[in-house]
């Protein structure tokens, strides 16, 4: 009887990729095959690796992109269909996921360093709403934007949250409202996103942004960021009291003594990040 070679099964490709480009960590969405969809175990892969990036003095910025023809089409119907089984009707596993995605989205917004999507195709509902809790967006020319669950029956109401805090509250109800897309133009006319680019060259033009916040003072960056979104959610009187604070706290920094002297002197300043 001839002999079979066994053949080792090929290992599943990650579903989300990590790379570094200097002191950026490239993340990268790769559930192609399903138009990228935050599935529960993505969202939870993506949750993951902010934390580690988190204290990471290493990096500096993060960029998050994607593979295919889609940056994410939002939550995966199919999984979250497939518990309807369940004894409560999936009750109990949508709100558990719908709080998982919330936290990696939070997640964005408290990391101590600036995190730009890079986004080359269709951007809808948990897909648009993890663009909008970037705090930067470079976006190719060929992507849409649209938060369509009004079509399924399922209103887009947590990609609301982030979406209202980027754009305007009309400009926001009507794409909630008729999940109508959005050209990528439109998108950055309205604050969605920073910058449109050609087709194929969103990833370096994004990366190339990071880079550029990258060279300041990482303890500036991560004051003014946690400073920015804080007195966002303040009246006009509490902010401006707030942002005193931080000023003051932030001039007794030795980087913006070094940056202060730097300026006086005509210099490259020389960071130390503290």
């Amino acid at each position: 009887m001839p002999t079979q070679t066994a053949r080792a099964a090929t290992p599943p490709s990650p579903i989300l990729l990590r790379e570094t480009v200097g002191s950026i960590a490239v993340l990268t969405l790769n559930r192609s095959a399903a138009r990228n969809s935050l599935s529960e175990g993505l969202i939870a892969e993506l949750h993951g690796a902010l934390n580690q990036i988190h204290d990471d003095a290493s990096v500096r910025a993060v960029v998050i992109a994607a593979i295919g023809p889609a940056f994410s089409a939002g939550h995966d119907m199919k999984e979250l269909t497939a518990r309807r089984s369940d004894a409560d009707r999936g009750r109990a596993y949508f709100a558990t996921l719908m709080n998982a995605c919330s936290a990696m989205m939070q997640a964005i917004v408290q990391l101590p360093k600036p995190v730009v999507a890079a986004v080359q195709g269709v951007a809808t509902a948990a897909g648009c709403q993890l663009v909008a809790s970037c705090d930067l967006a470079v976006a190719s020319e060929a992507a849409t934007f649209a938060t369509p669950g009004v079509d399924i029956g399922l209103f887009c109401s947590t990609p609301m949250v982030a979406l209202s805090r980027n754009v305007p509250r009309k400009q926001a109800m009507e794409m909630l409202l008729t999940g109508e897309p959005i050209a990528a133009a439109t998108a950055r006319d309205i604050g969605l996103v920073n910058r449109v680019v050609a087709a194929g060259t969103e990833r370096d033009a994004a990366i190339a942004l990071a880079q550029k916040v990258a060279l300041k003072s990482a303890y500036t960056i991560k004051l003014g960021k946690e400073a920015f979104y804080r007195q966002a959610e303040m009246n006009l009187t509490e902010a401006y009291r707030y942002a005193a604070e931080v000023m003051t706290e932030n001039m007794m920094a030795r980087d913006a003594e070094e940056g202060i002297g730097a300026f006086i002197e005509k210099r490259a300043p020389k960071w130390v990040d503290e």
